[in-house]
């Protein structure tokens, strides 16, 4: 690979990172407000089906960036940003603890309460994300390779979606469990939220391998890929 296709190599990664960054760190600070997608008027274990946090919005954007960054960059750079993730979270947090803690003054549009109304519990959702998002990415990245290994490059849309539904599964489940045990949301709404979780993020991931296609698509035309080559930013 040439000088100048390394060094575009290397700024698309890191633009990569900066949009996986964000939507792990925004999912965290929004997660509280929750919501009803309606496409079916259906209870599960007394929930409506898809009333779900928003803070799953940008979740599954930071699944579709490290299944593309393992496919076109590999496993060692996936592992890579998903540490980043950490720190950045970690960062928010200690962010989020300082400005909760610096007195408003009488005439600031938002005081004390209503800043630990809606930031309060952020760092209970940090560190219970913190669990899961470590745990869930790293177990996509695996068995992404896994498979990836096994179909030799081959069949790209079983490798993300097996990859990303068990992957979904578990961030689902221990997200919604950690929630539960710190109180933020009742007991009696575990099963509704855990099926409309990982249901909406399933369908999320089939709607996002066309976009996984494309972009691996563009990358392997723009550098000149082959089936099963990864891009050595070294």
């Amino acid at each position: 690979m040439t000088l100048k296709n390394k060094l575009a190599a290397q700024r698309i990664y890191i633009l990569l990172g900066g949009l996986f960054i964000t939507s792990l760190v925004v999912s965290n600070l929004i997660f509280q407000k929750f919501f009803y997608w309606y496409p079916f008027n259906v209870e599960v274990f007394g929930s409506k089906l898809f009333e779900i946090s928003v803070g799953i919005l940008p979740y599954p954007i930071t699944f579709l960036i490290t299944d593309l960054i393992s496919e076109i960059y590999g496993k060692k750079r996936a592992n890579d940003v998903v540490v980043v993730g950490i720190f950045a979270s970690l960062f928010s947090l200690l962010i989020i603890y300082t400005a909760a803690n610096v007195p408003a003054t009488s005439w600031s549009y938002i005081n004390d309460n209503l800043f630990r109304k809606v930031f309060g519990n952020s760092a209970i959702a940090v560190f219970a994300s913190m669990l899961t998002y470590l745990f869930a990415q790293f177990v996509d990245i695996q068995i992404y390779h896994f498979w990836k290994r096994l179909t030799k490059g081959k069949h790209l849309w079983l490798r993300n979606n097996f990859s990303t539904w068990f992957s979904q599964f578990v961030d689902t489940f221990t997200i919604v469990f950690l929630l539960c045990a710190f109180g933020i949301i009742d007991w009696a709404n575990f099963k509704g939220l855990l099926v409309s979780g990982f249901l909406f993020k399933v369908f999320v991931a089939i709607l996002d391998t066309p976009l996984l296609y494309l972009g691996v698509y563009l990358f392997k035309k723009r550098f000149n890929l082959k089936v099963n080559e990864e891009i050595d930013l070294l």
